[in-house]
């Protein structure tokens, strides 16, 4: 395995270009199934989730061609909807393939799926979802099994118990556009990435209203063709770039990025004292002054993401003041505090909550990565802590970022990546 090494007390300064929406790329890939035709997806980020995604549409019988940043798939081929314990073992996001098989073939086998280890997550959304559409599912052996004669439009309502769910608004979204007659998805998700699926949906030819809005509707259609399609900026990349330039009183420009996907995010950060500001699709980030402690409490979005909580917590840590971050889409989502601690930080929790103390100063120091968004915290706090901090298990952060280390060496950043002889 492999660890990066970050010496602290480098001040990031430049432009950077930010790749394509990770949690848009995985749905959108599993959408091509829904068409016998080829489809084009540009703009698709090179991390780990992707290429697993790319296996798991091999396995499935299409044929992909994966050639830097934009995956070529033609489903023609694909017969056999079952999808196998290894690949889906590994990521959360393998679950949106249950409504394109669906949809498609009348019948799917989807195991159970993994991901990052931030506490429970179930699919009764998914299944709630596929079943008011006329899906018969059993749960056997680690496997979701679902069948169908024909999918007929229903009025389905997707709230959970923690909000909304994005990506069961995508699997019901995608398997209503070839239900017969309309569906209508009460408390859907609005995410930008659901907003982008359905306009690649669209493309193809779906009947869609109400993207961006709590409800979704769907005319189905008899079938659905191939699309080019690129996809939107990564807004949790975005949004972790912006905190480290804001922890490093960093001037950081991201290019390409329009500050209205940013929803809370961006209403908390100046808050804070960080100065944001677009001008010509451009977002420059500087941080001139101390900045002062805010409470932050994730929602679904508009509300501060889930996914930028550990990032957010990191900048806490050296803001002088008490912070209070509750965690309200996934309460156990903390495993980063212990290594935060490790590093110097003041953190004590209380339930969902995070009650941070911010630290004139952070050290380095040996830290183990849990998840995907915890491993961009740590190196967020290393960039600023005194000496070196080495991170471990960084396979987490390859599922989701691309080009960290170079991106962040472009801007100025001490990082390498080494071999964990551990």
């Amino acid at each position: 395995m492999d660890k990066l090494v970050v010496e602290g007390g480098n001040r990031l300064e430049g432009v950077i270009d930010i790749s394509g929406a990770k949690n848009a790329s995985l749905p959108i890939l599993a959408a091509t199934f829904l068409s016998k035709e080829p489809s084009v997806i540009k703009n698709v980020p090179q991390v780990a989730d992707v290429f697993t995604m790319v296996k798991i549409l091999k396995s499935l019988g299409a044929k992909v061609n994966h050639s830097g940043n934009t995956v070529e798939v033609d489903p023609s081929g694909v017969r056999n909807p079952v999808l196998p314990y290894k690949l889906v073992s590994t990521m959360r996001g393998s679950i949106c393939f249950l409504g394109p098989l669906l949809a498609r073939f009348g019948k799917a086998q989807v195991s159970f799926p993994g991901g990052c280890v931030i506490g429970p997550r179930p699919i009764d959304l998914h299944l709630k979802g596929v079943r008011a559409l006329g899906a018969e599912v059993t749960l056997e052996h680690g496997y979701v099994n679902a069948r169908v004669k024909k999918l007929k439009g229903a009025r389905i309502y997707l709230g959970g118990a923690f909000g909304s769910s994005v990506l069961g608004t995508a699997n019901v979204m995608m398997t209503a556009t070839l239900a017969q007659g309309k569906t209508v998805i009460d408390n859907a998700a609005c995410e930008p990435e659901i907003v982008d699926l359905g306009n690649f949906l669209k493309k193809m030819g779906a009947k869609i209203e109400g993207l961006g809005s709590p409800s979704i509707e769907i005319e189905g259609v008899r079938k659905l063709s191939g699309a080019t399609y690129s996809l939107i900026p990564d807004r949790i990349e975005a949004g972790t770039y912006i905190i480290a330039s804001a922890m490093t009183r960093g001037d950081v420009t991201i290019k390409n990025m329009n500050l209205t996907m940013f929803g809370a995010v961006l209403d908390k950060l100046k808050e804070t004292g960080v100065m944001i500001t677009e001008k010509n699709g451009n977002v420059r980030v500087r941080r001139e002054k101390v900045l002062k402690p805010v409470s932050v409490t994730t929602l679904p979005y508009p509300g501060f993401p889930t996914d930028l909580q550990a990032q957010m917590m990191a900048l806490m840590c050296i803001v002088p003041g008490i912070s209070v971050i509750t965690e309200k889409i996934y309460p156990e989502r903390f495993m980063h505090v212990s290594e935060l601690s490790r590093m110097g930080a003041n953190i004590i929790l209380e339930g969902p909550s995070a009650i941070v103390s911010g630290q004139k100063r952070l050290s380095g120091a040996p830290v183990m990565a849990s998840d995907l968004r915890a491993s961009a915290a740590l190196v967020l706090a290393g960039l600023v802590a005194e000496g070196n901090t080495e991170v471990s298990r960084v396979y987490h952060l390859d599922r989701g970022y691309e080009n960290l280390v170079a991106k962040l060496q472009k801007l100025g950043a001490k990082i390498r990546r080494e071999k964990d002889i551990r």
